[in-house]
């Protein structure tokens, strides 16, 4: 039972998009507040927060930024002017296009890449054989089909690459 009431916010809690606003009324900085201001102020007013604070507090910052009920100018959330436009994203704007006259008719999007063979739909599909009587594609390797790795003299497997170098004495062997 004890675990239950510890895992459970309190009643009295508001929403966290009221408490963010709330927050930012009451810091009223004219840059307005960082995020570690506005845990503070949540923290000193509500005392018993669940352990997620953190992690519900950013969660909220960035959907209510996203949404445009917040503005993050220098790493700060003002909240928006009733007056102010809306940030203009990045990149060039499209230009403005001009409306179209009454009883004008499209023609349909074509679609991208080549387009395909007309084929007639009654035509039984046939397989044509090639002229040459060749198969398709690469010829296989004529070398590698018909000589096999066979043992060397010794007896063994010669091994990948060229063998080394066999070097000769260099000196005869003085006496006798």
């Amino acid at each position: 039972m004890a675990t239950q009431e510890l895992a459970a916010p309190p009643l009295s809690l508001p929403q966290y998009p009221e408490l963010i606003v709330a927050a930012i009324e009451v810091i009223d900085k004219k840059n307005g507040a960082n995020k570690s201001a506005i845990s503070k102020h949540i923290e000193a007013t509500y005392g018993n927060l669940p352990a997620a604070h953190s992690t519900l507090l950013t969660h909220h910052l960035h959907k209510m930024k996203a949404a445009g009920q917040l503005i993050m100018v220098k790493n700060n959330y003002i909240k928006p002017e009733a007056d102010a436009s809306l940030r203009r994203g990045r990149g060039r704007p499209p230009k403005a296009k001009e409306p179209l006259p009454p009883d004008t008719v499209l023609s349909p999007v074509k679609p991208r890449g080549r387009p395909p063979k007309p084929r007639d739909p009654l035509a039984p599909m046939t397989v044509t054989p090639s002229v040459s009587g060749r198969k398709r594609g690469r010829p296989p390797k004529l070398g590698s089909s018909t000589v096999k790795a066979t043992p060397s003299a010794s007896g063994q497997r010669a091994g990948r690459g060229r063998p080394p170098k066999v070097k000769a004495l260099v000196a005869a062997p003085v006496g006798a």
